[in-house]
């Protein structure tokens, strides 16, 4: 009979999970601490270990590590309700078999203990992570789960692909798997397909030699070639030229290509992540990507929660959006009073964590006193009527409209602005003129003092207009809402 040992000093968390295990068939031991168990190890030696990382004394890291020294092929289960990337990669990089976020359901636990007794490999080992680790916010089941993947998979050479909808976080995703995996020392790159013209591209990741074309009057080196070594980034993927896609084929499948205009191979060693938000199954399906390149890329896939389905980490993003953007702008802290960040988590929030951050910054320089409340709220989130206005403002800072739609591109915001307007008319909503023209002007105000980092001088230069207007403007604005 397979036996487990259980370390945790929760009493109450030892013994839920010994019973069930026991229930499965196990003989299970369990300890409140680690030195109990390490002292244990000289005359026994459990099959499996479930260990808490937070713990008086030696903690769950040190104890895997005492475990490993001794017993490198007992696979261990590290638990902890602290769920972050650090705490993962720092799991797996000392060898644990896997992380079990607390509070965890008991039949995923035996379930978990059955796979480690099966005698799976465990996680390849990687490098100390820098102090200044690349972090993401949230604490909700949905982020509990993407740290846990990001942590397992960082420890491999893997391609990953990170999918998810504008604005919630994928580069942030890429540089954490860079910034905790085996090639920390090396450069992390990045390159968004869809902001260089089709006709560049080619040169931006393969670079060129002198003479290739009009205009290249010395060697440029491309972007696989900066990453060596290291980890490339490839965002929105699914935009790249179909000409394009045989090429970064060949060198993810060789690892080798020659410079635009070349004769020399180049051979390099890069981890390409690439990330997307449409469907690119869809895409191969009518023919706009390959699916040998999608098959390649697709090596594991990470997908990004949308903000709506996370409305627990809401409050913690929020405040902590807040808090940098007053110390960037240096005006007093601020926080959000009770009714407002009600409002705020029971947004949709179309254009997630970056619409989210984009509306923190605005109000850090923008709200007058300590306090945000529920009146000094854009309209797109206090008044339902208008809310499909918001969308305007929403293309304009390239955000994703009602529905997870582009509404971003040059033209769609005169569209989008008829459109909500006879709606609006159409449902009899009274004052429809006046309020369309002050979420107008609030809208170019805000646009230009967020570029400016809440300077006036500035934003009344980017519009045309004096300080004085900006300043006039903003007040009147707070004056109609209070």
């Amino acid at each position: 009979m397979s036996e487990i040992w259980i370390l945790d000093d929760d009493r109450s968390v030892r013994f839920v999970l010994a019973e069930s295990l026991r229930d499965a068939g196990y003989r299970v031991r369990d300890f409140d601490n680690a030195r109990a168990a390490l002292s244990v190890l000289t005359h026994a030696s459990p099959d499996v270990v479930f260990t808490d990382v937070r713990m008086p004394g030696t903690d769950g890291f040190q104890f895997l590590e005492l475990l490993k020294r001794s017993k490198p092929d007992v696979p261990v289960i590290v638990m902890s309700a602290y769920t972050d990337i650090a705490s993962t990669s720092a799991a797996f990089r000392g060898g644990a078999f896997d992380f079990l976020p607390k509070p965890f359901d008991l039949d995923a636990a035996t379930r978990l203990a059955q796979r480690a007794l099966a005698g799976a490999a465990p996680a390849a080992d990687v490098p100390a992570a820098p102090e200044e680790a690349i972090s993401l916010l949230g604490e909700s089941s949905p982020m509990r789960e993407l740290f846990r993947a990001i942590g397992r998979v960082a420890a491999t050479h893997l391609n990953v692909l990170i999918t998810g909808e504008t604005g919630t976080g994928k580069e942030l995703v890429a540089r954490a798997l860079h910034q905790h995996s085996l090639r920390t020392r090396g450069p992390f790159v990045a390159l968004n397909t869809a902001a260089i013209p089709a006709e560049l591209l080619e040169s931006e990741l393969f670079g060129h030699e002198a003479g290739a074309f009009t205009g290249a009057h010395k060697r440029h080196i491309g972007r696989f070639e900066q990453a060596q070594g290291g980890t490339l980034f490839l965002d929105e993927i699914g935009d790249m030229p179909t000409a394009l896609q045989t090429r970064l084929l060949r060198v993810l499948a060789e690892g080798e290509f020659y410079r635009v205009g070349g004769r020399e191979l180049i051979r390099v060693d890069v981890r390409v992540i690439a990330a997307t938000h449409q469907d690119l199954e869809q895409r191969v399906a009518r023919g706009e990507f390959r699916a040998d390149l999608l098959h390649r890329l697709d090596v594991v896939r990470l997908e990004l929660p949308p903000l709506r389905l996370r409305r627990d980490d809401i409050a913690l993003l929020a405040q902590n959006f807040l808090d940098r953007a007053t110390r960037e702008a240096r005006v007093e802290s601020k926080r959000f009073s009770a009714d407002a960040m009600a409002r705020l988590k029971a947004h949709d929030w179309p254009g997630n964590v970056r619409q989210l951050e984009n509306l923190c910054r605005r109000l850090a320089v923008v709200t007058a006193g300590r306090e945000i409340g529920l009146h000094e709220l854009p309209a797109f989130l206090t008044d339902p009527q208008i809310a499909a206005m918001s969308g305007i403002a929403a293309a304009g800072r390239g955000i994703d409209g009602p529905a997870g739609a582009a509404s971003g591109r040059d033209g769609d915001w005169p569209d989008a602005l008829r459109h909500a307007i006879q709606r609006a008319m159409r449902q009899g909503k009274p004052g429809v003129f006046d309020e369309a023209r002050e979420l107008f002007d609030k809208t170019l105000l805000e646009a230009a003092l967020e570029l400016t980092r809440g300077h006036r001088v500035d934003a009344a230069k980017l519009l045309g207009i004096g300080r004085n207007t900006i300043t006039r403007k903003l007040g009147s604005s707070r004056h109609r809402r209070g």
